[in-house]
């Protein structure tokens, strides 16, 4: 039986509430996401899904949402 890497169990843990959010992007934004999300995890010591939760809720109050 192969056994699942801790980070893994964590994140279908955590994402048991979470729904997809699929975007179509051009590749160079995708790269930046990416780069820029993974960074702020970082600094921030918090999980890449926190980080995405917090940055789709920043674009919606800046948009009134």
């Amino acid at each position: 039986m192969k056994k699942e890497h801790p980070q893994h169990q964590a994140f279908e843990q955590k994402a048991a509430g979470l729904v997809e959010l699929k975007l179509l992007i051009p590749e160079d934004l995708f790269r930046a996401w990416q780069r820029c999300s993974w960074l702020i995890a970082c600094e921030k010591e918090k999980n890449r899904t926190d980080i995405m939760e917090e940055m789709v809720r920043e674009f919606l109050t800046k948009h009134g949402c």
